[in-house]
């Protein structure tokens, strides 16, 4: 061979190289996969000054909440925690205020899917250390050295990226799958879990999917329905006109207008995402490979393609058509379907009914380590499915409640972050932490856990709990449940703080599909009820039985901080009082509130400076 074509021949292969592997990149954190929880995460991170990369596969950022199509939204509307609050209130300002959103009869925000994706993208672009790698798909995800090494393919050409830290993110927990972690998948078994409500044995039952649907609203007249679907059969979706309301006793009705404007968007859109004879779809494609995915995805598709037929031919909704230019899609249809259930990872801690049901009595304190909340009450789906055990979700009522921390780190890494619906969650409990406010919340907190764990140099398992919830706390996110209070008003820090060292309590109230928890900030305070929640934190108290059921005054306020930090005179007080700009004048016959006891004992005592462990007890309380 000549050294002329020996020298092409080299040169081809540089250049066919070349163009099929990319160099290296290096960042802080990679996200693998741009859903609700990756967004928000990559947002958060950034943010905090980390050089963040978020790898996706569609063109689009937000997945259930735009790519899925599931535009309504569940729960926390009176919750605007952090980058949740955030993107409600860009969609209130683009659609013109708060009641614009109310268009369904569920949800009191709905938007349209291409407007969601456009505000997380206006918020990501905002963001300097932000890079988000779109049309891209993941590969491999390995661990040496202290470092990841993350290859993915973007328009045929493979490229390595690396960093200290990794989210998974994806929809079905695959990073985390791919790197052996156990977990646990479809119904736990009722002992095993500790949940009476669980059945007797587990099984690998998940709940049902659905393939999203847009309609749009093409007036009356025009005809607008779709070619009849194979093996199409009206009496699939017998049922779907009849309605009843899941939280009360009321008879099912059939009213077909209803089940229609269930997901009624702005701009004469409607969601169709319908449980009873409607599109959901059984199929459980978590540990399928991807071909097999891709297949199972079609059939749903073929699903709500036979739904949607049936409301255009069979009750008449001729009018309603696929919605045009909703999705960057040929058929006019969501790019992914909606999954309501992953893998869910061992965690640190796991997140089970008697942490969300009485979480001041459950076994841990887990409360104490919250970082997202959540409201809606535990929903799950299961009717297309008739090989699922029967569990009267109706009977399980909870009040609001806060996922813990712990639940987003696996037991088995030490730099790998949980997050989606692919945390350490029972099958029962996902049912809540499921639904988009919570998941947007748990990737916040994700992005927050990773920027605290590199810019200390430690490990996720030995990071500060306290440090990460003061930084959601300074970026306006809840990590108590506590309806009565919000981010921009006055000392919502102070009572959250003292509300997740457990000093004050909320009461928590099972309620429809909002539940609640209050603080109630303006009720007065017992001088028993604050020693008894000051107890487990100042050992000094241990033994002080001299606190009565009298409403706490200036004067014995600082009587019983005495006891903890002594020679504080009253003078004191008034200070941090006017410092801290409580209304009023402190004087010793002041009455204190739930509000007014936690400010003075923030600014005073700071008992949130106390670290806690990942079950929420208090170390070396003294």
């Amino acid at each position: 061979m000549s050294t002329i074509k020996f020298s092409a021949i080299i040169i081809f292969l540089f250049l066919f190289l070349s163009n099929q592997v990319k160099g290296q990149e290096s960042y802080d954190l990679i996200i693998i996969g741009g859903g609700a929880s990756g967004t928000a995460a990559g947002i958060a991170a950034g943010r905090l000054g980390m050089k963040t990369l978020i790898i996706e596969p569609t063109p689009w950022l937000g997945g259930m909440l735009t790519s899925a199509g599931v535009s309504a939204i569940d729960g926390n509307h009176r919750l605007p925690s952090g980058i949740w609050g955030e993107f409600k209130s860009k969609l209130e300002e683009h659609y013109g205020g708060p009641e614009k959103l109310a268009t369904g009869w569920v949800s009191n925000t709905l938007f349209e899917p291409k407007v969601g994706n456009e505000i997380l993208k206006e918020m990501a672009s905002s963001v300097p250390d932000l890079n988000i790698s779109f049309e891209s798909f993941w590969k491999e995800a390995n661990y040496n050295n202290e470092e990841w090494t993350v290859s993915y393919q973007k328009e045929g050409q493979k490229i390595y990226a690396k960093s200290p830290m990794l989210i998974d993110a994806t929809e079905l927990g695959d990073v985390a799958a791919s790197l052996g972690l156990p977990y646990r998948l479809g119904m736990d078994a009722r002992d095993e879990i500790g949940e009476s409500f669980a059945p007797e044995k587990k099984n690998n039952i998940i709940q049902d999917l659905t393939f999203v649907v847009t309609l749009q609203d093409y007036g009356v007249g025009s005809d607008r329905t779709i070619p009849k679907p194979a093996n199409y059969n009206p009496e699939e979706f017998a049922c779907a006109c009849a309605h009843a309301d899941p939280t009360s006793d009321d008879v099912a009705t059939l009213d077909c207008d209803k089940m229609i404007s269930y997901g009624k968007l702005p701009n004469g859109r409607y969601m169709i995402n319908w449980p009873n004879c409607g599109n959901d779809y059984y199929v459980n494609m978590v540990e399928m490979d991807e071909k097999e995915r891709l297949e199972a995805v079609k059939d749903a598709k073929q699903a709500s393609l036979r739904f949607i037929y049936y409301i255009q031919d069979e009750l008449g909704y001729k009018h309603l058509g696929l919605a045009e230019g909703e999705y960057p899609t040929e058929d006019n249809l969501p790019m992914i379907p909606y999954h309501r259930e992953s893998r869910r990872f061992n965690g640190l801690v796991d997140f089970t009914l008697p942490y969300v049901r009485t979480p001041y009595q459950a076994p841990s304190p887990l409360y104490r380590t919250g970082i997202a909340v959540g409201d809606y009450t535990i929903d799950h789906h299961h009717k297309k499915n008739p090989e699922a055990p029967a569990i009267d979700f109706i009977k399980i009522r909870v009040p609001s409640y806060n996922v813990p921390l712990g639940s987003l780190i696996p037991q088995d890494h030490s730099a790998l972050i949980l997050a989606e619906k692919s945390i350490s969650v029972s099958n029962i409990v996902n049912g809540a932490t499921r639904l988009q406010p919570v998941v947007l919340g748990i990737g916040q907190a994700a992005g927050v856990l990773a920027a605290v764990a590199i810019k200390n140099k430690k490990p996720l398992n030995e990071v500060s709990i306290r440090d990460v919830q003061s930084v959601l706390l300074s970026k306006n996110a809840y990590i108590m449940p506590f309806l009565d209070m919000n981010p921009n008003q006055d000392h919502f820090a102070a009572m959250q703080k003292i509300g997740a060292t457990g000093i004050l309590k909320g009461e928590g109230v099972p309620y429809l599909w909002a539940n609640q928890t209050w603080f109630y900030p303006d009720r007065l305070v017992t001088e028993y009820e604050l020693v008894q929640g000051m107890r487990p934190l100042y050992p000094a108290l241990k033994d002080y039985w001299g606190a009565s059921g009298d409403y706490l005054t200036g004067e014995r306020f600082q009587k019983i901080l005495e006891l903890v930090k002594p020679n504080t005179p009253l003078l004191e007080l008034a200070q941090a009082w006017k410092r801290r700009g409580l209304e009023g004048e402190f004087t010793t016959e002041t009455k204190l509130t739930r509000l007014h006891v936690s400010v003075l004992l923030d600014e005073l005592l700071d008992p949130f400076a106390k670290e806690v462990d990942w079950n929420g007890e208090f170390a070396n309380s003294n």
